[in-house]
């Protein structure tokens, strides 16, 4: 692939994504239920430390009575969760180049990105991590004051403040759950797979979606009902969900970016 900048002629440092359907999001969740069942003790490595971190928070929000702060940690996960795949895609790397696979080599590969562009990328998902949380609390804040939520939280969730605080914080977080994704569904595998900035793979990453929104957009709100039916059972979902999405998301990207001519 030879991409320029218009009426320069020289290289743009962003690839031309290419087009996809829904029925390559079907292909490539087939392609990462295959590489999960070839080698599932990564995946299920890899997925533990985000289900014991999820079953440890919960546990001390519950020890200090305070569950409901746990809600929007739980929902702003799927910002982390792209960090679990980072061992994933190098095993389906390897796997697509028929090479071995062993846990020195995988994680080999993996810890030398700390001198590469994903420790940068991990520093913004951090931020905006913690951002939202921010956010969730202020809309609270904006609603109910410095008023504690009692053990009836649902009640005040019911009443008219609650449902307005719900709208909003509905709205606000579901903007910037679209911006992140259109930012991240593709940096983290670029960044693993080629000499690229995170910013060009941030910029890259809104670039495929935007090629692609409607497939794009299905593959957030499948990724999202996912996550979210994976964390229901005390986070143990996720020792599957998480794993053949890593998987899946290398594949889309290979779609999305292919290799040939690069």
């Amino acid at each position: 692939m030879s991409d320029t900048l218009p009426g320069h002629g020289l290289p743009s440092l962003i690839p031309e994504p290419s087009p996809i359907t829904t029925g390559d999001l079907i292909a490539v969740l087939k392609l990462g239920w295959r590489d999960f069942t070839r080698a599932p003790l990564y995946g299920i490595t890899l997925s533990a430390v985000y289900v014991l971190g999820g079953i440890l928070m919960y546990a001390i929000f519950a020890a200090s009575a305070a569950e409901y702060w746990f809600i929007p940690i739980a929902v702003g996960f799927p910002i982390l969760a792209p960090f679990a795949a980072t061992g994933l895609y190098e095993v389906s790397r390897r796997l697509e180049r028929g090479a071995p696979l062993g846990l020195g080599a995988v994680f080999g590969v993996v810890f030398a990105q700390k001198d590469r562009q994903v420790p940068s990328m991990a520093m913004f998902v951090l931020l905006v991590f913690m951002f939202w949380v921010f956010i969730a609390h202020t809309t609270f804040a904006l609603f109910f004051g410095l008023q504690p939520i009692t053990e009836d939280a649902s009640g005040m969730l019911l009443t008219g403040n609650g449902i307005i605080m719900l709208l909003v914080g509905s709205a606000v977080g579901g903007v910037m759950a679209a911006l992140f994704y259109a930012l991240t569904v593709v940096s983290l595998p670029l960044l693993l797979d080629r000499e690229v900035d995170f910013i060009t793979a941030m910029i890259t990453s809104f670039a495929c979606v935007a090629a692609n929104p409607l497939p794009m957009a299905l593959w957030a709100a499948v990724i999202a009902a996912a996550l979210f039916i994976g964390m229901l059972p005390l986070f143990l979902g996720l020792f599957v969900v998480l794993p053949v999405f890593g998987h899946a998301s290398w594949h889309l990207y290979r779609r999305l970016l292919p290799a040939e001519g690069v």
